[in-house]
C-alpha cells in the first residue's frame, strides 16, 4: 500500500512535478518516499524515511523530463532509507518504484544470489530491477525485458521502471491500481487520481495482466504475456481540484466530515430505474451476500437491519477477507454486493473472483468511477463522495449507507418514500454540523482524551455502528475502543467498567429505545461516564450529544457526532487524524 507516480513528457519540471503528485498521494503511504529521474543518460535518486509532505525542495536535476516517484508504507522490510522505493538494479540502469506484495520474491532472491547479485534492503521491490536488468542482456529491448520479467511475478503488484537510456516510462499492473492522466503535452501515471488532478481529468486505466510504455508523447497499452496491443477509451472524472485540497479545515478528516452536509444527497442522487432494478435482482437472487471490509463491512451489517426491518428480505453479511469460506453457497442465482470507497480494495477483489468463478452476478457500490471494482462489476452505483483523502472513511462511509437504506426501501416499492426520508436526513444534517455543535463535541473530547479506554453500546441498528465508532476512535486517536451490543455486557465486558470510563450509548425514538437505556444505567451504576448519542436526553447521561430524529436513517445520523469525537480525540491527543500511525487509505494488499 503505497503512492506511486510518474511523468514523462514535455515539461523541465519532472521532479518538482513528482514531488507535488506524491504530496498528493501521502494519504497511500506516508512512512517514507523518494523520487528518481532520468537525465544524460544517468539515474539520479533522492529518498528518506519520514513524510513527504515536509518536504521543501529535492536536490534533483530541475530541468529533467521524466520522473518516478513514490510514498511508501511499510509492508516487506523496515522504515529505514535503503528500504525506501526508488530501488536500483545492480547495473545502474534500471530504477523501479512498486506497489503490493511479490510472492515468490525469496525464491528470486535465491536465484539472483546464485549468479552472484545481491540485494542491499529487506524489500521484495528490489528484485525487479535486478531481473529486468538481467533480462536484458538477451531481451531485444527495455519492453521485452519488462514483459518476461513480469512472467516470473506471483502475487499483486504494481511497478513504474526507467531505463537510464530509454526515454520512456513502462508501467505494469496485476492487482494493484495504476490510472494513466491524459495532459496535453505530457502523461502521468499514479495510483489514484488526485495524484494529478491539478494536471488533467482525463485518464486511462490499466488492467491486471496489462503493461504500458509511454514516451509523453504517446502510450502504448499491451497484454503481459501475448504482448497484443489493447485499446483504451478515455474517461472525464467530474471531481474538481478544490475537492481534493483541505482549504479552510486543518485536516482532511474535518473537512470530509463536514462535507456530509452535502455527500449525502449526493448518494442519493442515484438512478430511480437502476435501483429498482438492484432491488428486483435482490429480490430474485437465491442468496444475496453483503461485502466489504473495515468500516464498509459496518455499513453493510447495518444495511443487514436496513433490509430485515425496511426491506422485509434476508441478506447475508461477510468480511470479505472471510468470504472465500462461503463459496460453498454460492450458485448462478447468487447475488454479491460488495462496498469500497476506493474501489481497488484486494480483499474485496478476491471475494468477486470467488463470486465470478461460481457464475454468481456481483454489484458494487464504490466512490471511484472507473475503478478495478466498477469495471469488473455486472453492475455499479457510484457514492458521489468525491475525493475521500482521509485515512479514516467517514463521508463515503455514510454514502454507502444512504444508498443501501434507498434499496430497501426499493425491495417494498417505497423507493420514494426513502428517497424523501434521505434528503430530509440530509438536511437535517446540514443543520446539526454548525460551529457552536463542533466546539461542543470538541469540550466531551478534551475531557475525555486522557482515558485508556473507551466502550461504546448500541442495539439494532445502532449495534454495527457501535463497532463503526470503535474503529474510528481506534484508528486516529490510537484510544482502546470497544462496540458492543447492548446487551452483551452482562456476558463479560461489563468487568471491564470503572469509575469514569467513558462510554458512548448509540440511541433512537426506536422499539429498543427502552433496552438500550436499561443497559446505559447497568454501566452508569458501576461508575461508567455516559455519553449518549440520541435525538432525545436521559436522566442515564451525563454528556448529551442531540442528534436529530431521523427513523430509519437514525444509524446514519449518530455515526457523524462520533466522527467528530474521534477527530478532536486525535487532535487533543497531539496525533495526526489524516495519517494515523501504521495505516494506509487504500487497502491493496490482502
Amino acid at each position: 500500500m503505497c503512492g506511486i507516480f510518474g511523468v514523462i513528457g514535455t515539461s523541465k519540471r519532472a521532479a518538482t512535478i513528482t514531488l507535488d503528485g506524491l504530496k498528493n498521494l501521502e494519504y497511500r503511504g506516508y512512512d517514507s518516499w523518494g523520487i528518481a529521474v532520468q537525465h544524460g543518460g544517468e539515474l539520479c535518486i533522492e529518498k528518506s524515511i519520514g513524510k513527504i509532505g515536509q518536504v521543501e525542495g529535492l536536490n534533483l536535476d530541475p530541468s529533467a523530463t521524466i520522473a518516478i516517484g513514490h510514498t511508501r508504507w511499510a509492508t516487506n522490510g523496515g522504515v529505514t532509507e535503503i528500504n525506501a522505493h526508488p530501488h536500483i538494479g545492480h547495473g545502474k540502469h534500471i530504477v523501479v518504484v512498486h506497489n503490493g506484495i511479490i510472492e515468490n520474491a525469496c525464491e528470486l532472491r535465491k536465484e539472483l544470489e546464485q549468479q552472484g547479485i545481491m540485494c542491499i534492503s529487506d524489500t521484495d521491490t528490489e528484485i525487479i530491477p535486478h531481473l529486468i536488468e538481467r533480462e536484458l542482456e538477451s531481451a531485444k529491448d527495455f519492453g521485452s525485458a519488462v514483459r518476461s520479467i513480469c512472467t516470473k511475478l506471483q502475487g499483486r503488484y504494481a511497478f513504474l521502471a526507467l531505463h537510464s537510456e530509454d526515454q520512456t516510462i513502462i508501467a505494469a499492473r496485476n492487482g494493484s491500481p495504476l490510472i494513466v492522466g491524459v495532459g496535453e503535452d505530457q502523461y502521468f501515471i499514479a495510483s489514484d487520481i488526485p495524484a494529478f488532478l491539478e494536471h488533467t481529468k482525463t485518464v486511462q486505466y490499466l488492467d491486471d495482466g496489462e503493461m504500458l510504455i509511454t514516451d509523453g508523447q504517446s502510450v502504448l497499452f499491451t497484454d503481459i504475456q501475448t504482448g497484443e496491443e489493447r485499446s483504451k477509451r478515455e474517461i472525464e472524472i467530474t471531481w474538481d481540484i478544490e475537492e481534493a485540497e483541505k482549504g479552510e479545515f486543518d485536516h482532511f478528516m474535518m473537512k470530509e466530515i463536514m462535507d456530509q452536509k452535502d455527500s449525502i444527497a449526493r448518494a442519493v442522487n442515484q438512478d430511480e430505474d437502476q435501483i429498482a432494478r438492484i432491488a428486483d435482482a435482490i429480490a430474485s437472487a437465491e442468496g444475496t451476500f453483503l461485502v466489504a471490509c473495515g468500516t464498509g463491512h459496518k455499513a453493510c451489517a447495518a444495511a443487514e437491519y436496513f433490509f430485515s426491518v425496511i426491506g422485509k428480505h434476508h441478506i447475508n453479511v461477510a468480511s470479505a477477507g472471510e468470504f472465500k469460506l462461503y463459496h460453498h453457497f454460492l450458485k448462478e442465482t447468487s447475488l454479491l454486493i460488495v462496498l469500497s470507497q476506493s474501489g481497488e480494495t484486494a480483499d474485496v477483489l478476491e471475494a468477486m473472483e470467488v463470486a465470478a468463478s461460481k457464475g454468481a452476478k456481483v454489484l458494487s457500490i464504490v466512490n471511484v468511477q472507473g475503478s478495478t471494482i466498477d469495471r469488473l462489476s455486472d453492475d455499479t452505483l457510484l457514492i458521489n463522495a468525491g475525493p475521500e483523502k482521509a485515512v479514516a472513511s467517514t463521508k463515503a462511509m455514510t454514502g454507502q449507507m444512504a444508498i443501501l437504506l434507498l434499496i430497501a426501501y426499493a425491495l417494498r416499492n417505497r423507493l420514494a418514500e426513502g428517497k424523501k426520508l434521505l434528503l430530509e436526513t440530509a438536511s437535517m444534517i446540514n443543520d446539526m454540523l454548525n460551529p457552536r455543535y463542533v466546539q461542543f463535541v470538541e469540550g466531551i473530547a478534551q475531557e475525555i482524551a486522557e482515558h485508556d479506554d473507551l466502550f461504546i453500546i448500541g442495539k439494532g441498528w445502532h449495534f454495527p455502528m457501535a463497532l463503526e465508532s470503535a474503529i474510528k476512535i481506534q484508528e486516529v486517536s490510537y484510544i482502546h475502543a470497544e462496540g458492543f451490543a447492548g446487551g452483551e455486557l452482562k456476558h463479560g465486558p461489563l468487568a471491564l467498567i470503572e469509575e469514569g470510563t467513558p462510554c458512548i450509548v448509540l440511541g433512537g425514538n426506536d422499539e429498543v429505545q427502552g433496552d438500550i437505556i436499561n443497559n446505559a444505567l447497568e454501566i452508569k451504576a458501576r461508575g461508567g461516564l455516559m455519553i449518549g448519542i440520541a435525538p432525545e436526553n436521559n436522566p442515564a447521561y451525563d454528556h448529551w450529544i442531540r442528534v436529530p430524529d431521523a427513523g430509519s436513517a437514525q444509524a446514519i445520523v449518530n455515526i457523524i457526532p462520533v466522527q467528530i469525537l474521534a477527530y478532536f480525540l486525535a487532535v487533543t491527543r497531539g496525533k495526526d487524524p489524516d495519517q494515523p500511525r501504521k495505516l494506509a487509505k487504500s487497502v491493496t494488499v490482502k
